[in-house]
């Protein structure tokens, strides 16, 4: 049975890709800081979860002992240039360092759509700066490249729909950048086919939905399937990005991970949409679900009795 170390395994989109290793008969090892982020993932028969730093590179040279391949889904997307670098860039650096060490070579990472060493926002330098690392190395390397990725657990449209159902309209820079949202299951899937398939080897795939969208349409959506204001959603109205800039750093004083940075907002300054220069999910034999197909089947559920509950959670009265 072949063996997989997954960077980010206990993540949004990581939760997915061992679920399909799991179904493709791949043992998958997912270090994790603290145990309990993994719950999600530890009554998976083929799952080994093991708490360690992946960042420290005899950690991840243990870690990758007797490991045919590794994917790297780590990945943040608030911080501060410093976090940025120490996980997009330094954290491939590490893993290159660790794979000659163990002798792993074969390696599936996770990147974005609209990485660009002179991008605006930090998340597209530092992504691209991580690539570019990756790219240099001795490795067996292919590259995912997803636009915004959708589904239940997502942090995307459920925090538009939540937002819609606190305020009466939504204030939104960036309203008219365009997105080609593709659902995590065919990300995981992507993910598991190139591992299963030596001649993705070199290559880099563009992972995207067949709708184009602007993030104000996807607000909209997101509103209208979560049932807002009887199925309209609430207004969008944009703001200039300078605008956009101020509301992100007011919400980056509230408690707990923002809603919206800065950094997100500079990177709405260009349409998170393929070039067409790579092969996209047709190549791995894959045709991409829309997001109109699923994403109300989620979004539907965000009605009056599960606020109830949620109030009654808070409350430690489940």
């Amino acid at each position: 049975m072949k063996r997989v170390l997954v960077l980010g395994g206990t993540g949004f989109v990581g939760r997915h890709v061992c679920e399909k290793l799991t179904r493709a008969n791949w043992r998958a090892v997912v270090p994790t800081r603290r145990e309990a982020n993994a719950r999600h993932i530890q009554t998976l028969p083929l799952v080994d979860v093991l708490v360690g730093d992946v960042h420290d590179e005899a950690t991840l040279t243990r870690l990758l002992a007797g490991c045919d391949a590794v994917v790297n889904l780590v990945a943040i997307l608030h911080g501060d240039e410093a976090s940025f670098d120490r996980v997009h860039r330094a954290l491939p650096s590490t893993l290159v360092k660790a794979c000659a060490s163990a002798g792993v070579k074969r390696v599936v990472h996770v990147s974005a759509l609209g990485v660009d060493a002179q991008g605006p926002s930090m998340y597209q330098r530092s992504k691209a700066a991580g690539e570019a690392v990756l790219r240099a190395a001795d490795l067996e390397l292919t590259v995912l490249r997803p636009s915004v990725i959708f589904g239940a657990e997502d942090r995307f449209l459920n925090v538009f729909a939540a937002l819609q159902g606190l305020f009466p309209l939504v204030p939104l820079a960036g309203a008219d950048t365009r997105f080609a949202p593709v659902w995590v299951e065919d990300v995981a899937e992507a993910v598991v086919r190139c591992l299963n398939r030596p001649e993705t080897i070199g290559q880099t795939f563009e992972v995207f939905g067949p709708q184009v969208l602007s993030l104000r349409e996807l607000v909209q959506a997101a509103g209208r399937w979560a049932g807002v204001a009887g199925g309209r959603g609430r207004p969008v109205i944009g703001l200039p990005l300078s605008l956009g800039r101020w509301q992100a750093r007011l919400m980056g004083l509230m408690p707990g991970e923002p809603l919206m940075s800065v950094d997100n907002v500079d990177s709405l300054q260009v349409d998170n949409l393929p070039t067409g220069q790579f092969p996209g999910l047709a190549a791995l034999g894959l045709a991409a679900t829309s997001l109109d197909a699923v994403a109300p089947s989620y979004l539907g559920h965000r009605g009056l009795r599960e606020r109830l509950l949620a109030y009654r959670r808070r409350a430690g009265r489940l």
